[in-house]
């Protein structure tokens, strides 16, 4: 479109980071975050790009005070940390890394965040869990705003989950969330002043909205009916196994769930057979009118 601004890499990085520091990040934090977005941005997710820096001091839970990210309980194979009200994009890189030491020394490890916010893209961790040669789970509840299967109010978190495995062909990683339309894109039709698909929200009233506005104080829908209500509640009851009724806010809970490949099968094995899966998939014939 003639008005965008078209930006290399390093001129986004350059923007990202300087602007993430102006408003309270460190280098080495800004860095993290910058990142996150650039890779979402290259992956063709714009909502989660650029836009994202916008979604940061916007939020609710940014003007309260931030700590140090710190261990609440840990074992060999375990950690819950505190996020410390960090934003998610900080605390998830963190947990995702110990995620990854933890399984890479002893063949599996579970990991717990709370007290975090906003915790960007999940393919981003568990492509980092598949590069590192292990199978990675993620799952993230998060703030009410999508309404149960037949509900009129919001009752889940748009609760994203992630899987990543490593292949011969690189990372194979499936990140959906489980509500009709994501959050951070709701955020940015709302700021462009776009319409939302038909189908996907609700609002006050219950009634069915396209105007994203209207949608943020009414509710998301899940996705696919009652069964992306299902899956749904399923993440936000792992938020809980991650320690989310921990959190003062009591609604973001996030999970990882990490391991070997050859706790099952050889790892050289596993990878050429899913590499072939891939294969076998891209040979299909596509049916007519499918580009």
């Amino acid at each position: 479109m003639a008005d965008r601004i078209h930006l290399s890499v390093g001129e986004a990085r350059e923007h990202a980071e300087r602007a993430l520091c102006g408003i309270g990040y460190d280098v080495e934090e800004a860095r993290i975050l910058a990142d996150h977005m650039i890779d979402a941005a290259l992956c063709g997710y714009e909502y989660s790009g650029m836009a994202k820096i916008l979604n940061i001091p916007e939020h609710r839970r940014f003007k309260r005070p931030r700590q140090p990210i710190r261990v609440v309980r840990e074992t060999e194979v375990s950690v819950l940390y505190d996020g410390g009200n960090n934003v998610g994009m900080l605390a998830m890189y963190h947990g995702a890394r110990a995620a990854i030491a933890k399984a890479a020394a002893h063949g599996f490890s579970v990991v717990g965040v709370i007290n975090s916010w906003m915790s960007g893209r999940s393919a981003y961790y568990v492509e980092m869990i598949a590069n590192a040669d292990l199978v990675g789970i993620h799952t993230a509840s998060s703030t009410r705003s999508v309404a149960p299967f037949g509900g009129a109010r919001p009752a889940l978190g748009t609760n994203p989950i992630a899987f990543g495995m490593p292949s011969d062909s690189g990372p194979v990683v499936l990140d959906m969330g489980t509500s009709a339309f994501m959050g951070t894109e709701l955020a940015l039709r709302e700021r462009l002043g776009q319409l939302l698909p038909e189908g996907v929200a609700i609002d006050l009233q219950g009634q069915p909205t396209r105007d994203p506005a209207a949608a943020r104080l009414g509710a998301l829908l899940p996705f696919g009916g009652y069964k992306g209500y299902g899956l749904g509640f399923i993440v936000q009851a792992l938020g809980v196994l991650a320690g989310s009724g921990m959190d003062p806010d009591k609604d973001d809970g996030y999970l990882f769930v990490v391991f070997k490949p050859d706790l099952l099968i050889p790892l050289d094995q596993f990878k050429r057979e899913v590499s072939g899966l891939v294969d076998r998939i891209k040979s299909i014939p596509r049916q007519p009118g499918v580009v």
